[in-house]
């Protein structure tokens, strides 16, 4: 079965990276679905309790991940073992970063305003992965010829060059861009050109004698927010549910 899907629907080497990613949204999309539920008290499922004390699922993602990880490097990227650990490893991760906020924040805030980064950290996993998946390699590499590969002071300057451009997306507080900029520069570029978020390092350090210029950062920082704040919440609130007004709502799952 593994070597029928690597032959007709992934390239050789990549169905533990499909299998991982899948066994990572399957499992958020199920945690989601049984959080809601016991938040909502409907269906056979409740809290994990040991002694009192409430165990998050986290710690059982943490297991899975070091189990999925360590088998996955033992293994290698092919036979049975590795598609196994692989979905091991998606399993967990997605334990994992369905309660990102928690360790971020340490503390339980799952179903407040703070807990929609674990949301945004699983999608943009998910999409980076996607990326992955269909032949994009981090830093722009994979546009290499063979013959550029064996020069390794052309991947050196390449993944180096990159890198720096990647990281001045971030100094202008466009965080996202600068993250997927890593697997596709084309995509910083966008972020390089337009003016840098204001209060970012980039705007307290270039845009501090320039007031137009931190007039026109403000307008379009508040224009972009404006028009996206709204969508990006309804699309949130759909994937991981609407937050709780307070702190005694983030305990009840």
């Amino acid at each position: 079965m593994g070597h029928w899907l690597e032959r007709n629907i992934v390239e050789p080497g990549k169905l533990p990276l499909l299998l991982a990613l899948t066994a990572f949204v399957l499992t958020f999309l199920i945690t989601r679905v049984i959080t809601r539920l016991i938040r909502a008290g409907r269906g056979p499922f409740g809290n994990v309790k040991a002694g009192g004390l409430h165990i998050h699922h986290v710690v059982p993602g943490v297991v899975l991940t070091v189990i999925g990880g360590f088998g996955a490097v033992a293994s290698g990227r092919h036979g049975f073992g590795a598609a196994v650990f692989a979905i091991v490893f998606g399993t967990g991760a997605g334990l994992v970063l369905d309660e990102f906020a928690l360790l971020l924040h340490l503390d339980d805030v799952y179903w407040s305003e703070e807990g929609r980064k674990s949301v945004e950290v699983v999608v943009l996993t998910a999409a980076l992965v996607g990326l992955v998946l269909s032949g994009f390699a981090p830093f722009g590499v994979n546009d290499m010829t063979p013959q550029e590969l064996q020069d390794r002071g052309n991947v050196i300057t390449t993944v180096a060059v990159d890198f720096l451009f990647s990281l001045a997306v971030l100094s202008k507080g466009k965080t996202k861009l600068a993250i997927f900029s890593v697997v596709i520069p084309l995509i910083g570029l966008i972020g390089l050109v337009r003016l840098a978020r204001p209060g970012s390092p980039w705007a307290r350090r270039f845009y501090r004698r320039r007031p137009r210029a931190r007039a026109r950062a403000l307008l379009r920082a508040y224009r972009h927010d404006r028009r996206w704040s709204g969508p990006s919440r309804t699309v949130q609130d759909w994937i991981g549910g609407r937050p709780g007004p307070g702190p005694e709502v983030n305990r009840s799952r």
